[in-house]
């Protein structure tokens, strides 16, 4: 067994008056001492790493490009829904939220092992297969076994083996139905009856300040189910993947999320499922980031219905104005938005007269400030419905009308 110590100074609890208000102020003045930590404009130059990273790989880190924080891109209505179990939190004079919430949420949350395989780097054996694990988090949603996690968990979807750890202990393999690499989701499914899904809470009325208590598996599945507690530290927050992809509209929180985490819970103090764990700080603690629940439920709710998710497009393929900038694009009538690399023929896109070189930059008046919260704008969205799409053509800022049709191409945004 592994020996563990703790930050700060030992108290004799057998004594607990053994020591004068004079010690005692020299303990709290030396505390406050270690811990102070001047404040400095330190946040544009955090290292950033996708949390559960690979164990066996190793964690791949990236300096951040001006003016975005940068983490590598890897190969976070109230009404009870169907199949989910409702059960309340009730405090009582010896327990904790945290206590309750533990005891709610921990069987809904697994442990997740992947296998990938690659061409190995050795010398030796240069195109042989090598093969890499990795370890992550994610989280039960329906009673018949399936799971919500981040994509990068299951290798972006090229995880040859997918392994499903339940808090009970007993382990099942695992298929991967779905998964997107711009959002970081991912939904596996494993062939088991009776689970226990977590409740879903609304991210939309979060609010800085509010209870956050994460469970996942930090380092791995020895410490399976830990549980952090803290703060929602900010909302909205955005964050650039060494790949150029842009993640925004995160949940930030304090409570403590570490390699493993990845695809774990953020729960509300009702034990309810507000985010999904997804990215951390290499250069700070105290800074952790999750999706939404607003972003994952309705890929989610399509899934366990109807066993599959096909989502709208546009019809083009394209890239953030902030990383075309970097590229060299030259200059562009605005910082944010979408560039249109290519508009395929007979997309939705296509048929509004939409062309490359054009730049996205709102739908109906939400803004499009990077892929991602394009896709994320368009779940809202279904076959047969309209939206006006302000752009920019050279300098000249446009309203496009859009029908959204279905389409299916061989590439897609």
């Amino acid at each position: 067994m592994e020996d563990y110590t703790t930050n700060g100074d030992h108290i004799n609890q057998d004594h607990p008056r053994s020591f004068d208000e004079r010690e005692a102020r020299k303990l709290i003045r030396e505390e406050m001492q270690r811990n102070y930590r001047p404040k400095s404009n330190w946040f544009r130059a955090l290292l950033l790493v996708l949390v559960g990273a690979l164990l066996g790989g190793g964690v791949s880190t990236a300096l951040l490009s001006t003016g975005a924080v940068s983490l590598p891109y890897m190969a976070t209505d109230g009404a009870k829904e169907e199949g989910h179990q409702e059960v309340n939190i009730k405090l009582n004079q010896d327990s904790t939220v945290e206590n309750v919430v533990a005891k709610k949420a921990t069987p809904s949350i697994v442990g997740i092992t992947t296998l990938s395989q690659g061409a190995s780097q050795n010398p030796f054996f240069y195109g042989y297969p090598k093969y890499t694990e990795s370890v992550g988090s994610g989280v039960i949603v329906s009673k018949d076994g399936y799971i919500v996690t981040n994509s990068h968990v299951v290798d972006n979807g090229n995880a040859e083996k997918v392994s499903v750890l339940f808090s009970n202990g007993e382990e099942a393999p695992a298929k991967i139905l779905w998964n997107d690499p711009t959002l970081d989701l991912a939904v596996i499914k494993v062939e088991k009856e009776g689970l226990q899904p977590i409740s879903f809470g609304k991210s939309d009325e979060v609010s800085v300040g509010d209870k956050a208590i994460a469970i996942g598996n930090p380092l791995g599945l020895d410490l399976q189910s830990t549980l952090t507690s803290g703060y929602i530290s900010g909302l909205n927050r955005s964050i650039t993947l060494q790949g150029g992809n842009t993640m925004d509209g995160l949940i930030q929180t304090d409570a403590a999320i570490n390699a493993g985490n990845s695809g774990g819970a953020l729960l509300n103090a009702k034990g309810e499922l507000i985010g999904l764990n997804t990215a951390k700080p290499m250069a700070a603690d105290g800074i952790g980031f999750a999706i939404p629940i607003s972003t994952i439920r309705t890929i989610v709710d399509k899934i366990v219905k109807e066993g599959s998710y096909e989502p709208l497009y546009l019809g083009i393929t394209g890239l953030n104005v902030e990383i075309a900038k970097q590229m060299g694009a030259g200059k562009l009538p605005v910082d944010k938005g979408v560039l249109i690399h290519e508009v395929i023929a007979g997309s939705p896109a296509g048929k509004a007269g939409l062309r490359p070189g054009d730049i996205i930059t709102s739908i109906d008046g939400k803004p499009v400030e990077s892929m991602n919260s394009l896709k994320t704008l368009l779940l809202n969205y279904e076959v047969g419905k309209k939206a006006k799409l302000e752009i920019y053509r050279g300098k000249d800022p446009q309203t496009i009308d859009l029908l959204f049709e279905s389409f299916v191409p061989s590439k897609s945004q």
